[in-house]
């Protein structure tokens, strides 16, 4: 706990200097700011010196970032709890050496995989198909939603369209105006036995079977699971698997992105594929204080574990980044949502932050008050392109970027009592009510942001962006001791939904449930009645 330890001490020490003192310093910006690619990452607006980023480092060090990261290219089973490789750098490692799993080199079956994809992908996008329905739930929806939405000015294929919630209204809003005859349904589920995504498929194939489509030939699966997708009726040849060394959450990379393929093409994919391996490339390559992912992993760390900052806001100046904080809850809070470490003892150290957030300047006219002026500190990831894909709305993304900048700058300086008293005397209040309209609006400030800019959003870039933040919760995830590839905490609520669904049927007395449990279950029933 030493390195802990140091890093507390060195919290209350600094945590009332302002961060504008900080920036004063003409040299800072040389060891805050980091570029790899296209990539520009500034983190000279937070409470972070050359001390303490060297005890930060030294942390990294210390607890084996490094020596983890080259076991998980290698193929060693990191995902200790499962007894699995952790792999998903693999479905992006387009000319790289090969990867053993249990002395067997996976990348043939990668690229086979990958081979069939592409070829399947053509066939849709010169066929009759007009639009592609996706049917997963968690990481076999949120990866290619969110991708696809990033990548819309790349569509030049069918439209797609994304089902995951098990509530009715979602099925039925999407086939809503949908011709069976020329939609393509795509069913996302490594074991088929997911239970949401099962459902929304049955539903979508029964719609299809009585509008005139044909599901034999219009259905595909991502899956491994060859006997249950032959007794769903879905053709051999159009199915597509991927290994269990492939998280969920990890997925977009292989046959989970196979509806972005379809939009954007196989090209554009591969151009996706080559930002993350990119990517790759410099997080093994790049000493621990020029590593993009390791710097971003070591603020968050500074932020959520050293000064108890719990919750990180993800916002990007990016309208079709829109759902990347969505994409990022799950990412993050999934993977280092753990209380136990490695080990199995309890977690030393606080662990995953709560990832929010929302496009600007959306957020701006909705929670931005609160990371103003509220009394909790909430620091700030913005994002940020140089330029836009609407050459004919550059005044545009000029107000978009004044915007992004202007928010992390006033988020350090804030505005100071005597500011407020000028603002409110011109207003023209005077005495009592002078000093009472100042105080509202004084901004604290001090309150620590970093930027990520790239010069526009295509495949490469999102590929970049994406693998930097699957790196940087690995990062995080060596340091606190846990296994950030496992995600028990999912599973009870499921078993306990299986438990209830006769409950909540009327087939099975409610009896042994819980009093409030049972209660509930009670009042719905009498509700339909």
């Amino acid at each position: 706990m030493t390195l802990w330890n140091d890093l507390g001490r060195q919290y209350e020490a600094t945590r009332a200097r302002a961060i504008v003192d900080l920036i004063a310093d003409p040299a800072r910006l040389d060891d805050f700011t980091v570029q790899t690619s296209d990539l520009y990452f500034d983190f000279s607006k937070t409470n972070i010196d050359r001390d303490t980023l060297g005890l930060l480092l030294s942390l990294a060090r210390e607890k084996g970032v490094e020596t983890r990261r080259d076991e998980m290219f290698a193929g060693a089973k990191i995902n200790t709890t499962e007894d699995r490789a952790v792999l998903h750098t693999a479905l992006r490692n387009l000319d790289g050496a090969s990867i053993e799993v249990d002395g067997a080199d996976v990348m043939p079956a990668v690229h086979e995989t990958l081979r069939a994809m592409r070829a399947f992908a053509d066939k849709v996008r010169s066929g009759s198909i007009t639009d592609v329905i996706n049917i997963g739930i968690g990481g076999s929806d949120l990866g290619p939603r969110m991708a696809v939405a990033a990548l819309a000015p790349y569509h030049d294929g069918p439209r797609v369209h994304f089902v995951s919630n098990v509530d009715g209204a979602h099925i039925s809003d999407t086939l809503r105006g949908l011709d069976a005859k020329t939609t393509l349904v795509i069913v996302a589920s490594k074991t088929f036995t997911t239970i949401e995504t099962l459902t929304n498929a049955r539903t979508a194939r029964a719609w299809m079977v009585d509008h005139g489509g044909d599901p034999s030939t219009q259905f595909a699966a991502l899956s491994t699971a060859q006997e249950k997708t032959d007794a769903f009726g879905i053709a051999p040849e159009q199915v597509f698997g991927f290994e269990d060394w492939v998280g969920g959450r990890y997925s977009v990379w292989g046959p989970v992105g196979l509806s972005l393929m379809i939009a954007i093409g196989p090209k554009a994919f591969d151009a996706f594929l080559r930002g993350g391996q990119a990517m790759d490339t410099h997080f093994c390559a790049a000493e621990l204080h020029e590593n993009l992912p390791v710097l971003l992993a070591l603020t968050g760390i500074w932020h959520n574990q050293v000064c108890a900052h719990a919750t990180r806001a993800v916002l990007p100046y990016d309208e079709r980044l829109g759902l990347l904080p969505s994409y990022l809850q799950q990412l993050e809070m999934e993977s280092n949502g753990k209380g136990v470490r490695l080990d199995g003892s309890a977690a030393e150290q606080p662990t995953g932050p709560v990832v929010w957030g929302a496009a600007g300047t959306n957020g701006q006219h909705a929670f931005y008050q609160l990371i103003h002026q509220g009394t909790r500190v909430i620091p700030c990831e913005f994002l940020l392109a140089a330029q836009g894909h609407e050459p004919d709305l550059a005044h545009h993304h000029d107000l978009l970027i004044a915007n992004c900048l202007a928010q992390s700058q006033a988020l350090m300086t804030g505005r100071t009592l005597d500011e407020a008293r000028a603002i409110a005397a011109k207003a023209g209040f005077t005495g009592d009510e002078l000093e009472r309209q100042a105080a509202h609006r004084v901004f604290e400030g001090n309150r620590p942001s970093t930027t990520l800019l790239y010069p526009q959003l295509d495949p490469f870039t999102l590929g970049q962006i994406i693998a930097l933040y699957e790196h940087r919760v690995f990062v995080e995830g060596v340091i606190l001791g846990i296994n950030s590839f496992d995600q028990w905490g999912v599973e009870l609520g499921k078993e306990l939904a299986t438990a209830l669904q006769p409950v909540v049927e009327g087939t099975q007395s409610s009896e042994s449930e819980d009093a409030s449990t049972a209660a509930l279950v009670d009042f719905i029933h009498r509700q339909r009645d």
